[in-house]
């Protein structure tokens, strides 16, 4: 995740409010910063580091120009140098380009232009951008249509702002990476999020994917691929932070929703070898665990489930305790590991077991999103999910992180069958999610039961850890009563419960054992006039006694667990919505549960 921030319009203070407004999204990215200011020429300056880094080398500068961008960068592509710092050039020093997201076919791009005869100075995805628009430029184009020309060719996530010289416009385009424009009378700004600019004006408009800005001292105007302009609202926004940066999402857990494919990207990137079948966590050191003990709570006890369940298919014992329980739990047997997941990395009954378990001479590692917490310093290890900021109190894209962190463990650590299948599964999650995300009729299941007395989610093997999400996420923020069980375990007692007016969500991926027992079980509530929701990549034919069906992508089947609850986000979400629910901040819940 990086944070973008552009200027135009406030003259001999641009560069001022560059810095202020990076200062503002270092929460980010704090791998590297840097600006670059469009005159007569092109200034850039950055800096690996901090803010502070790039504040003390800009003492030593003199820039200037009256459009400016500004970036700070959390490393996607290439470790934080000088060189891998954003703004990132074209050959000429002509057009400077700052970028958030992912460009999928960069390396297409980059060999293409190498061949061309473009020279490199970083190894990141963005560096292809400028060289893209340098090329357009040559062929004669205006620099508005060599900016559009080039951000056709990108495949992926961006966010991306260019300033070209001898220019004072700033261009931009936003695709599945959010940007938002703030207006004052005489200055405007662009931005990831609001507080980038929010001491300077509460009037924005969000950018949608696909749009295209253009920013000068003379104004702003937002249109869409093919040039025409867009009529865009104009919002007031309040100055709370805690409800700013929505990135035109009605609703932080929306937005992280649909951050889900970027930050599995994050989890992922510069750790899976496909080529190979190998996963590379080699920060970890050697932990070749003969036996794992899981211990979390609430979302993050479901990913240790789904966690455990992948080592014991890998031939690893492992089990999964509730932190809190953790006390009466048997100790560590051998040279086992004990693995806290905790998305703060300061959940105290997680701490207190971790603590538990190095008094009894275990190995300690936490899987966590925060760098420096708690959890991180006081274990032998950390994997971090790379997820990063999230702001909902219900978790959503952190669960979805923890998944695929725990797979990179569990195949990092063993040796499994068939690790090259996984990996490419993983490999696709981020495309598959945003399939979902992009068709899903999620919604109109809430409209269908959003009135319902109940809710019940059944899975079996990798998917009754996401059963037991879906029925916490509807729990969390609709305030409705819901239950998960395995499905198998419906019949012994939880069956007594199931009327017309309690809808069953059946997750039912693949075609062997596990789903034809599953659709038994949706056949018995089927017999009991229990409307049944499956959940499926259509392989098992459970949509025939299903009355509504959400689809995943057919894959592997431990990523299909991560598909299959992405569907059941957003129905939890849309009910919540359409009953008017606290979403963002649901009652009596705390983002971090700091207490025991």
């Amino acid at each position: 995740m990086c944070g973008i921030i552009g200027c135009v319009g406030r003259d001999d203070e641009t560069l001022d409010v560059l810095v202020h407004g990076l200062s503002k999204l270092e929460y980010r990215g704090y791998d590297s910063a840097g600006v670059a200011l469009s005159g007569e020429r092109v200034d850039v300056c950055k800096k690996s580091g901090k803010i502070e880094d790039l504040r003390e080398a800009l003492e030593s500068r003199t820039l200037g120009g009256a459009a400016g961008v500004g970036h700070t960068r959390w490393s996607t592509h290439g470790p934080p140098t000088d060189e891998n710092a954003h703004p990132h050039l074209d050959c000429n020093g002509d057009v400077a380009v700052v970028h958030n997201g992912i460009i999928e076919n960069y390396q297409e791009l980059r060999d293409e232009l190498v061949t061309a005869g473009h020279t490199f100075k970083s190894d990141t995805d963005t560096e292809v951008v400028p060289h893209l628009v340098e090329d357009a430029l040559a062929d004669g184009l205006d620099n508005e249509a060599a900016v559009r020309r080039a951000i056709a060719r990108l495949e992926g996530s961006y966010a991306v702002a260019v300033v070209v010289s001898g220019d004072d416009t700033i261009y931009a385009a936003r695709n599945d990476s959010p940007l938002v424009l703030g207006l004052d009378d005489d200055a405007y700004y662009l931005a990831s999020d609001v507080p980038a600019f929010r001491d300077f004006t509460d009037r924005v408009i969000y950018l949608a994917d696909g749009e295209f800005a253009t920013l000068s001292a003379e104004g702003w105007r937002v249109s869409d691929v093919d040039g025409d302009e867009v009529d865009k609202d104009v919002d007031t926004v309040d100055w709370d932070p805690e409800e700013t940066g929505k990135s035109g999402y009605d609703h932080f857990m929306l937005k992280e929703i649909h951050e889900q494919p970027r930050a599995i990207r994050q989890c992922l990137r510069g750790r899976v070898d496909e080529l190979s079948g190998e996963v590379d966590i080699g920060d970890l050191g050697d932990l070749s665990p003969t036996g794992v003990q899981f211990v979390a709570c609430g979302t993050s006890y479901h990913a240790a489930l789904y966690g455990a369940q992948l080592l014991r298919d890998a031939g690893i014992p492992a089990q999964t305790f509730l932190a809190s329980e953790y006390a009466t739990a048997p100790p560590p047997i051998g040279d086992a590991l004990v693995v806290g997941v905790t998305q703060s990395g300061e959940t105290a009954d997680t701490l207190s077991a971790l603590r538990e378990a190095r008094k009894r001479g275990a190995r300690t590692m936490a899987v966590t999103n925060t760098v420096g917490s708690t959890a991180a310093r006081e274990c032998d290890h950390a994997l971090y999910i790379r997820a990063g900021p999230e702001i909902g109190v219900a978790a959503s894209k952190t669960f979805a992180s923890q998944l695929a962190a725990l797979n990179l463990f569990s195949l990092g650590t063993t040796r499994i069958d068939g690790a090259r299948e996984i990996i490419g599964a993983l490999r696709d999650l981020p495309s598959n999610i945003q399939a979902i995300l992009d068709d899903s009729n999620a919604e109109s299941v809430a409209d269908t039961y959003v009135d319902s007395d109940a809710y019940f989610f059944i899975g079996r093997g990798h998917q009754y850890p996401v059963a037991l999400e879906g029925a916490l996420k509807m729990k969390e923020i609709t305030y409705k009563h819901a239950e998960g069980f395995a499905a198998g375990e419906l019949k012994h007692g939880p069956l007594a419960l199931v009327t017309e007016d309690t809808p069953v969500f059946a997750v039912v991926t693949g075609d062997g054992e596990m789903a034809r027992k599953t659709i038994g079980n949706v056949k018995e509530v089927e017999a009991r006039d229990a409307p049944v929701v499956a959940v499926t990549d259509g392989q098992s034919d459970v949509e025939r006694y299903a009355d509504e069906v959400l689809e995943v992508p057919e894959t592997h089947p431990q990523a299909a667990a991560v598909l299959a609850n992405v569907q059941l986000q957003l129905v939890s979400y849309y009910v919540a919505d359409k009953l008017g629910r606290s979403i963002d901040k649901p009652r009596n819940l705390a983002k971090s549960v700091t207490v025991e």
